[in-house]
């Protein structure tokens, strides 16, 4: 109490004598000039001597040649599956192209060979975007009877994978189609994500999209989370039908196989043309069954469902 009855006197003389001064013209605002004319001079110095990272021209893949990558980490998704993150160099992204796969082995030759002795040397297609820097990500179900994915399934963080690619299977251009279906089984979803993330992160995008994604059940159902979001961010040119071959209690949607039916509801009709386009991806006997067996590597001819209702081999793409 004694500081305060000390104190105000104090500043009321402080506060009589400014006011008993005659008014002085003001420094501040050529303070202030000066030190934005300073400050915006140092900032366009460190502007100009940060080194910027050149553009990227180069992938860090090698489509002549396999290239060891180090698995960065591991991200569980479900019972049998998981997404398996390999660091690119120099924070480099793998630019790739839509739609494309890349071919894996063993680093080791002796680490994964078949019954001859040769490495086994299996597909598989990213789902990290062509420009993420510094990664890239494979989502990986493991088959009881796939000797990839179990030897994939297996790698710890710290390990390597050889890889080899791009191969692009088709090129796809912004808006070359009015309507696209995208039909797919299991982790046939990978090169169907690809083509459909890519093409709708296009701010120019008019192509309507309809994925018909089929599992044997509802835990099987790869990149929910993210088509859901797609579907609600793009709610006028994204559609995604889940089908269950094995519902539980409480799941609503379709069930069963993809058949005619499934098909003629939600896919665009044959006399649409060169306006719409049929991408088909999953196990073989569901591919075979939707748009007739692949012949290799090459498309076979079509058969199935979709030459049943009339499409022409120009409107169905087999991944």
């Amino acid at each position: 109490m004694s500081f305060l009855r000390v104190a105000r006197p104090s500043l009321r003389s402080f506060s009589t004598a400014a006011a008993n001064n005659s008014p002085k013209k003001s420094n501040l605002p050529l303070a202030l000039l000066t030190l934005g004319a300073a400050s915006a001079g140092a900032y366009l110095y460190l502007d100009k001597t940060v080194p910027q990272k050149p553009k990227q021209e180069k992938s860090p893949l090698d489509p002549q040649n396999f290239v060891d990558f180090k698995l960065k980490k591991v991200i569980p998704y479900n019972h049998n599956s998981a997404t398996f993150v390999f660091e690119l160099p120099n924070n480099d992204a793998s630019l790739i192209p839509v739609a494309s796969c890349l071919v894996v082995k063993s680093s080791d030759p002796e680490g994964l060979v078949d019954a001859k002795g040769k490495p086994v040397i299996r597909p598989y297609t990213p789902v990290s975007a062509p420009d993420a820097p510094g990664e890239l990500a494979l989502l990986v179900k493991k088959y009881e009877t796939g000797k990839m994915s179990k030897y994939i399934h297996e790698l710890k963080e710290g390990d390597t994978l050889a890889f080899k690619g791009p191969i692009t299977k088709f090129p796809y251009n912004a808006n070359e189609f009015d309507q696209v279906a995208l039909i797919g089984g299991g982790s046939g979803i990978t090169p169907l994500y690809q083509v459909v993330t890519h093409a709708l992160s296009d701010k120019g995008n008019k192509t309507k999209f309809k994925l018909i994604y089929s599992n044997v059940t509802e835990k099987d159902i790869l990149l929910r989370e993210e088509l859901d979001a797609l579907k609600k961010k793009y709610p006028n040119t994204f559609d995604v039908v889940y089908l269950i071959d094995t519902p539980v209690e409480g799941w609503s949607g379709p069930t069963g196989y993809v058949n005619a039916d499934i098909i003629k509801k939600h896919v665009g009709p044959a006399d649409l043309k060169e306006k719409i386009k049929i991408f088909v991806c999953g196990p073989p006997p569901q591919v075979a069954s939707i748009a007739g067996k692949k012949a290799g590597m090459k498309q076979g001819e079509l058969g199935g469902i979709l030459k049943e209702l009339g499409y022409s081999e120009d409107q169905v793409f087999k991944f």
